[in-house]
């Protein structure tokens, strides 16, 4: 049976006045998703992260009584306070059908240069797990040591000088707790100069 290659289902999400970019790996299945847009899985944390993050309310980013998030909402919140939303990955094979990065195949990762000549004046990202870390590290021109999970390093690419943090999966197969997760997003986007709760 041959292997299924995967294109990402959404479009880097990049406005005018992004200074921050998330970088996590690539979207689940389209039955596990509960929007259309980056971190669609319902099970999935990141929104209830950053509900706790920016607004000390975890259900601030979910879709009423439903089992979904709000991607206007979303959409909307980001628009405002700059942060981009991008994939590491472009095309992927998923080797077990499901979204778990141990058997996400990377055929193609995202068009790093690209991305960023679209946001000049994004000066850090912040990818979301080992995954998306190794894959954005390996895009470097120059070999750049694997960071700790909450670690933060310079780097420079194609003549800007960003940073990396590298930060928990907001997975629930990840073994941190919710508030513990929240913290380590909090800590990274005060660092970056947006304001939290």
């Amino acid at each position: 049976m041959a292997e299924t290659i995967e294109t990402r289902p959404f479009l880097p999400f990049l406005p005018k006045n992004t200074t921050v970019m998330m970088m996590g790996t690539f979207p689940p299945t389209s039955e596990k998703r509960s929007m259309e847009f980056h971190y669609p899985n319902f099970q999935n944390d990141m929104w209830r992260v950053y509900g706790l993050v920016f607004f000390d309310d975890k259900e601030h980013f979910r879709k009423g009584e439903e089992k979904a998030f709000d991607a206007d909402k979303i959409k909307a919140f980001l628009s405002e306070v700059g942060i981009a939303s991008c994939p590491t990955v472009l095309k992927a094979i998923r080797e077990k059908g499901n979204a778990s990065d141990a058997f996400l195949k990377v055929v193609e990762p995202v068009p790093l240069a690209e991305v960023l000549d679209q946001i000049p004046d994004c000066k850090h990202i912040g990818t979301t797990g080992g995954k998306a870390t190794e894959i954005l590290l390996s895009l470097l021109p120059e070999k750049v040591k694997l960071p700790k999970t909450g670690e933060t390093i310079p780097f420079v690419f194609n003549g800007r000088e960003l940073t990396l943090t590298r930060l928990p999966s907001t997975s629930r197969a990840y073994p941190l707790s919710l508030a513990k997760k929240a913290e380590a997003y909090k800590n990274f986007f005060k660092a970056c100069g947006l304001k939290t709760k």
